[in-house]
């Protein structure tokens, strides 16, 4: 999906129902592929439709890749389960394009060391599915491929990933692996079954099933945004995903792995993708590159471990190394996962999704977004609860039993000395040296910068006074019938251009206690390293209790001298007399000073407007500090580097 008119892809977000069903003991069955899909069909008020009754938001199913229905139904022989790869292809419908679709798929594949077994017409039923649905409908065909020579099925899974990334420059392929299958579309629930038929056959087993149905809010349903993704689905949203996606962007310059050729995939997040598809791409490449899923979910998605004083220190020491790597990707959300060897679930540290599991006498363990998705006989049932904020709900099917949290997040604490490496490399405010001198209150000039800065008595007396009386943030109501800063005939600050992105689903209120135990200011700030690798340099930051520093810590960090650490000052202001022209001006030769200052080993560029004078006035902080990120991202050094801003332009909370 394309920008066009007031759509834009990057503002999909999903609020659906979710669930699966997997057997303890690994035993592949049709029974399991059934109660999957009746998990689904139960999930059907939980999804949307549009003006076509029969046209629905999306809906699908994940299963293992089912090798004895392959095996009787494809002409030509197949390796053993694990040697082979099948690929689930949306492919353009005009025949000349599909032929050139299918002849790049296949060059691809050989260029990525997999030999191609064959292809294969998914017979579907069209009549099953709404008239919107088949407007859109791309033609879809399976290829199989295998490994040119000898490998682990590991690597076999790392040249899939590498070869339908490729691909997908081209087309959309719903899955590529040896071990697991989607299968969705533009469809209700009920009609997953009758589309693909070969679902309803005997043969079609697995030993899990990872279901969902999708509500598109506020936005324009399609095939590829329907859900399970590759490795997972969720009910809820990622309301971080514009960061989250613009951070992942700017590590690429770093990103290095020896099991995977990232320049390939690049760019890691798909452009255009949904939130869910963000999170999912991430926690693809994270996992094929070397980590567990267990560990990449738990460094997603962590939990409240700043607050929590139960937590043992080895945990938190796990999660602070982790948050000095990258920032979590936060919901509401519920998220369940798989790659076909682990299966689970999570809540993010929020807790505000659904989900709830119950675990049966005959061994199997059901999850979805709300309890009685599937009948089962309360004395068949040996266990049942709900999952919980931050905790993961997991079963190895490899080891055949489900792992408690406890154990996994010992597991995955326990991996490298995480808390010798912060007490060695991290470093905090408190510990750097006193300044030699500190900017204090001038009341001289106290009116002339407020001016310079465009301050109104509306701004002193509404924003500033209750800050400066009482140290709180001034309370208003939620309707503002000031005019949108585009269409005023007044000047207007940068800031008051761009409005903060609210949930599109309804979540309930945080209150006061809830919010301080699961939310954090806490910065961390320094060097961004490769985050396909784990090093004790990794967590060399500057810790930061909140993003809003005194001009006491300013001071600090302006002469810092500690490890890489070495600040220099950038002044971002322009000569006032020359208007426009000298502003962009000024804005280039910032940009070029801070790429100098980033060649001389500097890791700490601070962008200052305290020079302004009857000349200089200040650039806006938020053009200055944009304009500095994008240009040192162009240049791929952006990670190398830390930006502060001193400014006196913001003021409001």
């Amino acid at each position: 999906m394309r920008p066009q008119g007031l759509y834009d892809p990057g503002h999909e977000h999903d609020a659906c129902g979710m669930g699966f069903i997997v057997e303890l003991n690994a035993k592949r069955t049709h029974q399991i592929v059934e109660k999957g899909l009746e998990i689904l069909k139960n999930l059907t008020h939980r999804g949307a439709c549009g003006c076509d009754p029969e046209t629905g938001d999306g809906a699908g199913i994940l299963i293992q890749i089912p090798h004895e229905f392959f095996a009787r139904e494809l002409p030509f022989a197949l390796p053993a389960p694990g040697k082979y790869g099948v690929g689930m292809m949306f492919l353009p419908v005009e025949p000349h394009e599909r032929l050139l679709a299918e002849g790049a798929a296949e060059r691809i594949a050989i260029e990525e060391g997999l030999e191609i077994l064959g292809w294969r017409d998914i017979p579907v039923n069209v009549d099953a599915i709404g008239r919107h649905a088949r407007n859109t409908q791309p033609y879809i065909e399976q290829i199989f491929l295998a490994p040119a020579q000898e490998i682990s099925q590991d690597e076999l899974e790392r040249r899939l990933y590498v070869a339908r990334r490729r691909m997908e420059k081209l087309f959309y392929i719903p899955s590529m692996s040896s071990r697991t299958i989607v299968y969705k579309g533009l469809l209700l629930a009920p009609q997953i079954a009758e589309f693909y038929g070969e679902l309803a056959d005997r043969d079609t087993r697995s030993a899990l099933a990872l279901v969902h149905q999708r509500f598109s809010t506020n936005t324009f349903p399609s095939w590829q945004l329907a859900h399970p993704y590759r490795f997972l689905c969720h009910n809820g949203e990622i309301n971080t995903v514009r960061g989250n996606v613009n951070w992942m962007n700017a590590r690429e310059s770093v990103l290095e792995s020896e099991l995977l050729d990232v320049k390939k995939i690049a760019p890691v997040i798909v452009p255009g993708g949904s939130d869910t598809a963000s999170l999912d791409n991430a926690v693809e490449m994270l996992t094929l590159a070397g980590r567990s899923l267990p560990h990449v979910i738990a460094m997603l998605i962590p939990e409240a471990w700043n607050a929590d004083s139960a937590m043992s220190e080895e945990k938190r020491a796990f999660y602070e190394y982790h948050a000095s790597l990258m920032e979590p990707w936060d919901g509401p959300a519920a998220v369940a996962f798989t790659d076909g060897k682990w299966i689970g679930a999570t809540l993010d540290r929020n807790g505000l999704r659904p989900a709830r599991y119950l675990v049966t006498d005959d061994d199997h363990l059901i999850l979805a977004s709300e309890t009685g998705v599937l009948a089962v006989a309360p004395e068949n049932i040996r266990e049942k609860g709900r999952l919980q904020p931050g905790k993961m709900l997991l079963v190895n099917l490899e080891e055949r039993r489900m792992v408690p949290d406890e154990e996994i997040k010992h597991r995955l604490a326990s991996r490298n000395p995480y808390g010798e490496w912060l007490r060695e490399n991290q470093i905090t405010l408190d510990a750097l040296p006193q300044p030699p001198r500190v900017y204090g209150f001038d009341p001289k000039t106290i009116v002339s910068r407020q001016r310079a800065f465009g301050y109104t008595e509306e701004d002193l007396k509404i924003l500033l006074a209750p800050m400066a009386v009482s140290g709180e943030e001034p309370v208003g109501s939620m309707g503002v019938d000031t005019p949108l800063a585009c269409l005023s005939n007044r000047p207007q600050m940068l800031f008051h251009y761009f409005k903060q992105l609210f949930a599109q689903v309804t979540n309930p209120a945080i209150d006061p206690i809830r919010e301080e135990l699961v939310m954090s200011l806490t910065s961390y700030i320094g060097t961004e390293r490769n985050i396909l690798e784990e090093t004790p340099r990794h967590c060399h930051t500057l810790k930061l209790e909140h993003p809003i520093v005194t001009n006491l810590d300013l001071e600090k960090l302006r002469r810092v001298k500690w490890g890489d650490f070495l600040a220099k000052t950038l002044p971002a202001v322009f000569r006032a007399a020359g208007g426009e022209q000298e502003l962009e001006a000024s804005l280039e030769e910032l940009s070029r000073r801070a790429s100098l200052a980033i060649r001389d080993g500097f890791r700490l560029l601070i962008l200052s407007d305290r020079a302004i004078d009857q000349e200089h006035a200040p650039i806006p902080s938020l053009l200055a500090l944009t304009a500095v990120h994008n240009h040192l991202v162009r240049e791929r050094t952006r990670t190398q580097v830390a930006l502060i801003v001193e400014s006196g332009e913001p003021r409001e909370v």
